[in-house]
């Protein structure tokens, strides 16, 4: 099996530490979320621009680790973890990210494992973006109309391809020039400066 498909443990150890450390940034965070809901009382959609950090993990992995399933394995990860820290969503977190990393895999693949540019970063987060769209719509906006489900998509958009997208490229880039990334291809291809 090539070595840009297989797995080693350091692989399997990395992706799994991302994921944890990004589960209890997403259990902090769905406490800034429902802290922060009555800031959006006048326009609630727009509560979703804090969304792009619950996106990030499969992002960032990715962008780390480079090996197929990195980022559907990290997303689903860290939302365990935040579900067994507290998540008001209950296992519904868990389902939540499924459906996001599964959208920030896919631009991974669409890329065929071999593109890991800003690009690439760009797309997983928009994915992701997407893929939680396709979940939260019609467990928690199912009401509303179609006009308001897509300025939620919108707000979670914009979000992810922010945070989640340019954020995690430049955390990605940030930790390269510490060299710790120097066992995985996205430390070794990135020169010092």
């Amino acid at each position: 099996m090539s070595s840009r498909v297989s797995w080693r443990t350091v692989d399997i150890v990395v992706t799994a530490a991302i994921a944890v450390a990004f589960g209890v940034v997403f259990w902090a965070w769905n406490a800034l979320w429902a802290a922060a809901t009555p800031a959006f009382l006048a326009v609630p959609p727009a509560q979703n621009i804090l969304y792009g950090t619950w996106l990030a993990a499969g992002v960032v992995a990715g962008l780390v680790v480079q090996k197929p399933g990195a980022a559907l394995f990290a997303e689903l990860v860290a939302a365990s973890v935040s579900l067994i820290l507290g998540s008001q969503w209950g296992l519904d977190a868990a389902l939540s990210g499924l459906f996001q990393g599964a959208g920030a895999e896919l631009a991974f693949a669409l890329f065929r494992y071999r593109r890991w540019h800003f690009t690439a970063a760009l797309l997983a987060a928009a994915l992701a973006a997407i893929g939680a769209w396709i979940h939260d719509t019609p467990l928690y906006y199912a009401e509303l109309p179609l006009t308001d489900q897509l300025v939620i998509g919108a707000f979670m958009l914009i979000s992810a391809i922010v945070i989640a997208g340019v954020g995690s490229w430049w955390l990605t880039r940030a930790l390269v020039q510490t060299g710790v990334l120097a066992q995985f291809p996205s430390g070794r291809s990135q020169q010092r400066i």
